[in-house]
């Protein structure tokens, strides 16, 4: 067994936040200063993708670093296997204390579960500790779109408590962790800590603490160049809009929060901070709404690793294209804990810790897949967005290609066009780069071990 570093790690994982949507990336709507701040003094991903833009698989592939049709969580409210190993899992074994707070959403819809009672429904259930995926503390909720009327289950003394947050989600469930850091750093605990903070907002539905909401009007909104100017499409895009960038503005709030009790409490140097999302939100780019689509806005996320001071205050931004499959390896990494087998993804750790590290066996590319899109489940449409399965890659130089089974369907260079207004899938003179991209997207599927219907591109 290796040894690990002793470095405790934080994920602040939120729920629906596109990468575009911080105001040092120029965002022009939002203003984000603690966040900015642990972009400039940590590291970036500017390439970050949500491989599977929809709740649950996606956070399937960040614990177990298995894609989605490996890791028994192919679709929306699919179950974790309880035989699957997390990272969680490998973080006990190597002597760390382990946390989770807030939004499960992968104990699923369970069949020995009569989802028809009360005590079996999302934001009621008491998830058993078999189904927790290896992570000792807890305090969460399944799933829940009420930001102001969430209710959390846990432990406490040896017995089970649920309670109603006694206020706005993002900030009760911060009051939590920081409670949960207080007690241990006052208990001396000898063990380095692995802890999730995992909030629903800016997930729809777009509401945010009336003192936040009124920053934000939304005739004053600027609109992306990739929203079409056509009332129904632009009207709800304002209002939306408004909502989502106040609950990032509370976001970014209780992330200064977070920060300040690390220092306070003397931990701010010895533990790394991982913000990132689960996957991004359309807001009316190119006509389209929420997630599971893989144009820009869904599938692009923040991805900041910070904390720690760095010898340079020198903005360190990494073009990889990390991927969800990635997180729990490069989580490890920073602890000096190397991957389980069975993980699919890459540790980027080094690139974070070291300036000069050497870039070796990195991807070319990120793999993207919707392998149950929801309107696939029980024939009932669970969430607005793309009604068929697609693969695709999006390439580290900027290029991205995707297929629905038996047909290409999008292709764009990111470079040239970064509100992806040009298809090239089906334009003639893009034939041998639509082949190259194909036969990339091949040997994706074969290396995963996927089963895909390409389609014939010659």
């Amino acid at each position: 067994m290796n040894q690990p570093n002793k470095t405790n790690v934080l994920w602040i994982l939120v729920d629906q936040m596109r990468a575009q949507a911080m105001s040092h990336l120029g965002d022009p709507n939002v203003n984000t200063p603690n966040l900015d701040r642990l972009a400039v003094e940590g590291v970036e991903f500017t390439q970050a993708v949500s491989g599977t833009p929809l709740c649950t698989p996606f956070r399937g592939a960040m614990l177990t670093g298995r894609y989605p049709h490996r890791s028994s969580v192919p679709g929306l409210n699919s179950p974790l296997s309880t035989e699957m190993p997390t990272l969680a899992h490998a973080f006990a074994d190597h002597g760390y204390k382990t946390c989770w707070i807030g939004k499960w959403h992968l104990d699923g819809d369970r069949p020995e579960l009569d989802l028809t009672l009360e005590v079996n429904k999302k934001d009621k259930r008491i998830i058993p500790k078999e189904r927790r995926a290896g992570f000792e503390d807890w305090w969460a909720y399944e799933n829940n779109n009420q930001p102001f009327h969430c209710w959390v289950h846990g432990e406490q003394d040896g017995r089970t408590v649920s309670y109603r947050l006694p206020r706005y989600e993002t900030d009760a469930l911060t009051d939590i962790l920081i409670d949960w850091l207080r007690n241990y750093a006052a208990g001396g605990e000898a063990r380095p800590f692995f802890a999730s903070l995992s909030v629903q907002p800016p997930h729809d539905p777009y509401v945010a603490p009336a003192e936040t909401m009124k920053n934000y009007n939304p005739a004053a909104l600027q609109l992306r160049p990739n929203v079409p100017n056509i009332p129904n499409v632009t009207d709800r895009t304002r209002e939306e809009l408004a909502g989502y960038y106040a609950a990032i503005e509370r976001i970014d709030w209780n992330v200064g929060r977070i920060r300040e009790t690390l220092l306070e409490l003397g931990l701010d140097q010895n533990t790394q901070i991982m913000f990132f999302s689960d996957h991004g939100d359309l807001h009316g780019s190119h006509g389209q709404f929420r997630k599971q689509a893989p144009w820009e806005e869904s599938i692009r996320i923040p991805f900041i690793v910070g904390g720690p001071t760095r010898k340079s205050y020198k903005t360190k931004k990494l073009d990889f294209p990390i991927n969800h499959v990635d997180i729990a390896p490069t989580t490890l990494g920073l602890c000096g804990i190397r991957k389980p087998e069975g993980m699919d993804g890459t540790d980027y750790s080094a690139f974070i810790l070291n300036e000069s590290a050497v870039q070796q066996d990195v991807p070319d590319s990120a793999y993207l897949s919707l392998p149950i899109p929801t309107s696939n489940l029980k024939g009932i449409i669970l969430e607005e967005g793309v009604d068929r399965p697609f693969r695709g890659i999006v390439t580290r130089d900027g290029w991205k290609y995707i297929v629905l089974e038996n047909q290409p369907w999008l292709m764009f260079h990111l470079k040239e066009d970064p509100y992806e207004l040009v298809n090239l899938a089906h334009n003639v003179f893009y034939k041998e780069k639509r082949r190259e991209l194909q036969q990339r997207l091949a040997e994706w599927i074969r290396e995963t071990g996927d089963t895909f219907a390409l389609p014939d591109v010659g």
